[in-house]
């Protein structure tokens, strides 16, 4: 059984700087997301010879990572 690993939850003042605007801040929440995000966007896909390959879909994490950004300095208001 695989055993869950914790991470220690961002800072308060990480977070209040991000939602103030502070391009810094933003770049750490980014950081901090960033596994699940790319967990959210692993892909299955299969190449022309019927091998198997598992990759991110960057064009997905983009939209992912915008989102996250845009509901931290846009809802803050």
């Amino acid at each position: 059984m695989k055993q869950a690993r914790y991470k220690e939850p961002l800072p308060l003042a990480v977070i209040e700087a991000a939602r103030a605007g502070d391009a810094g801040a933003v770049e750490q929440v980014l950081q901090y997301y960033n596994g699940y995000i790319n967990k959210l966007c692993t892909r299955t896909i299969y190449d022309d010879c019927g091998q198997l390959h598992v990759c991110v879909d960057e064009y997905m994490k983009h939209r992912l990572e915008n989102k996250l950004i845009y509901a931290i300095v846009c809802n803050s208001r």
